[in-house]
């Protein structure tokens, strides 16, 4: 669309797929705004197919040779938003305006955020997600869950989204029932965290449902070493 601007003259490409549209006064592909990228470093960003990038939203590519910048497919990123360099982003995703994400954020597949969020660096948003409007995201944001507040917080499951999505009753059930075992303890003994993962991949039904297991794995990761953890979640007591 009119005064958008694809590509620059930078070491490096910007390569985009068939079929997308790229809005009004939209800059994609244009030098990163990091302060550790040289001008004689190559740099990349490439957009897969079928994606609605909406005016005024910036993409910028990697900043380093060894890394790039990753637009899926079938996205649709609104107005004033910005993606980071080194940020990977699925498919199906819907980024509402003023969706911000800094560098290295990674966001899965059929996420869907509000408008006005942040997202740190190196944070990942877990594939059918949803985050509230407002919030500042400094933790990974686990598969299937919402979360908002200003640092934002596991609000429960994103319900409404995986309903859309074509999640059966039972798989939504088990969704419902594992996280109440994670997040949501009613014994004061129930242990850490990963005490409950554990339990609950043991479970003789829960742990053979894929999408229970995917949630828990998306969990585990999360802790890795080089991870920043899940968001913040509220304790609940019997009582």
């Amino acid at each position: 669309m009119a005064g958008a601007i694809v590509g620059d003259d930078l070491p490096g490409r910007t390569v985009v797929g068939c079929n997308n549209i790229i809005g009004h006064h939209a800059v994609v592909g244009i030098k990163c705004q990091d302060m550790k990228y040289k001008p004689e470093n190559e740099c990349f960003l490439k957009i897969g197919d079928n994606n609605e990038i909406r005016e005024y939203t910036s993409i910028h590519r990697s900043s380093k040779i060894t890394d790039k910048t990753v637009i899926g497919d079938n996205n649709l990123i609104m107005g004033s938003s910005h993606i980071a360099h080194d940020c990977k982003v699925g498919n199906n995703n819907i980024f509402a305006n003023n969706t911000l994400l800094a560098g290295h954020v990674i966001v899965e597949d059929y996420a869907h955020t509000a408008g006005a969020i942040v997202v740190h660096q190196f944070c990942r948003i877990g594939s059918f997600s949803f985050v509230g409007g407002g919030s500042v995201v400094s933790q990974d944001v686990p598969k299937y869950t919402m979360v908002s507040g200003e640092r934002a917080e596991l609000r429960g499951l994103n319900l409404e989204g995986l309903r859309r999505r074509g999640f059966s009753t039972m798989e939504i059930k088990s969704l419902r029932a594992a996280y109440r075992m994670i997040f949501m303890p009613i014994d004061e003994n129930s242990g850490s965290i990963e005490d409950r993962l554990t339990k609950l991949e043991q479970h003789k039904e829960l742990s053979l449902v894929p999408a229970v297991s995917s949630m828990v794995q998306s969990i585990r990761d999360s802790f890795a070493e080089d991870r920043r953890g899940i968001c913040k979640f509220r304790s609940w007591s019997a009582s």
